[in-house]
């Protein structure tokens, strides 16, 4: 096994165990905390943190990288998360509405840190080859929209079958192997040797900048109906926590196999990627 290869598999790992207990925390504040009562707005609320703080690491993730290491944000991240699923292990008296969104903070914190370090890390260690690049770019993209979805259900079985300080634990447990994992990947990977400077976190090129900030309004229209209202709903009408779990989960993982599957769709055209083929599949779909 070559380094470039066995660095991969570790940072795919390590990604692949987070984006599980990402989707599966997701699950169970939602459903946990409508069957302590608090209302659809309530649980929304919860989640507010979680998406400004993602935000914001979102946005410096990229600069803290290069002047650190994507090894160290990588488990600074992985970390974090561990914090945030044992921050909710407590008695149920004791997670207020601030308590909970004080760990959904440090969740999404973690979740841009390591996403970003996975995405970067891959970019670094895939070598000079465009077309490896874009097929383990688009294998640890497609691998996290399905591993979110599997995360939803495991998120909800859990619930039912260990309750909810045990699911956090065990999510703990299972991020603890990843963080291990990722001492052994090469130290200071992508950092610069000279610092970045702050003013690197934007693009020159006006367009990135414009579509980074669309991002921010995608996502969070997506998690508005997709993560709170629609689970919601569906314990509302009388659905089991398994079947919400998994009905969300194969929603996921379907649009996660599409992502993966992206070069081999693409394979056959003449022109190479590019804006206008995004354009055109855009518009088709």
């Amino acid at each position: 096994m070559t380094a470039a290869l066995r660095n991969y598999l570790i940072i795919t790992g390590n990604y692949w165990a987070f984006t599980i207990t990402d989707g599966a925390i997701r699950m169970l504040v939602v459903l946990h905390f409508y069957q302590m009562g608090y209302s659809p707005f309530a649980i929304a609320m919860l989640f507010i943190f979680y998406e400004v703080f993602g935000i914001v690491t979102n946005f410096v993730g990229g600069w803290l990288g290069a002047r650190i290491g994507l090894n160290r944000t990588m488990q600074v991240g992985t970390a974090m998360q561990i914090v945030a699923l044992l921050m909710l292990t407590v008695p149920n008296p004791m997670l207020t509405v601030v308590y909970v969104m004080a760990a959904q903070a440090l969740s999404g914190i973690a979740k841009d840190l390591n996403k970003m370090s996975a995405k970067a890390g891959v970019k670094l260690v895939a070598g000079a080859s465009d077309e490896q690049l874009f097929k383990w770019v688009a294998w640890i993209t497609g691998s996290k929209n399905a591993l979110k979805g599997i995360g939803f259900f495991v998120g909800a079985a859990l619930l039912a079958l260990i309750g909810f300080q045990g699911a956090n634990f065990a999510l703990a447990g299972l991020l603890v192997l990843g963080l291990i994992a990722t001492f052994t990947l090469p130290s200071g990977l992508g950092a610069m040797k000279e610092k970045a400077k702050f003013s690197a976190l934007f693009s020159q090129d006006a367009a990135i900048n414009w579509l980074a900030a669309a991002r921010i309004f995608l996502f969070g229209a997506r998690d508005v109906w997709f993560v709170v209202a629609l689970p919601v709903y569906l314990v509302s009408i009388g659905w089991d926590f398994e079947w919400v779990g998994a009905y969300l989960a194969l929603w996921v993982v379907g649009y996660g196999i599409v992502q993966a599957s992206a070069p081999r769709l693409l394979r056959g055209q003449k022109n190479p990627v590019g804006a206008e083929t995004a354009l055109r599949w855009s518009l088709i779909l």
